[in-house]
C-alpha cells in the first residue's frame, strides 16, 4: 500500500513530466515550464526524503524558533 506522501509525489513528479511536454511543444513556454518542472521535481524529493518537514516560506517564518 502507498503511503500519502508516495502518493504526492508520484503525482508532483508527474505534473513535472507534463510541463515539460507542454514546453517542448511550445518553445515560447519552454524555459518556464522547465523551471516549473524542477520546481515540483524537487518539491517530489523534499515530500519523498522528508515527509514532515517544514520549509520557511517567507522572512518571517524563516527567523522563527516556534513549532
Amino acid at each position: 500500500m502507498a503511503s500519502h506522501a508516495e502518493i504526492a509525489a508520484n503525482l508532483l513528479r508527474n505534473a513535472a513530466i507534463f510541463f515539460r511536454d507542454i514546453g517542448g511543444q511550445n518553445p515560447e513556454l519552454k524555459e518556464q515550464m522547465e523551471v516549473n518542472a524542477r520546481t515540483y521535481d524537487a518539491v517530489a524529493d523534499m515530500v519523498q526524503s522528508d515527509p514532515h518537514g517544514e520549509m520557511a516560506l517567507n522572512a518571517d517564518d524563516a527567523g522563527s524558533s516556534e513549532n
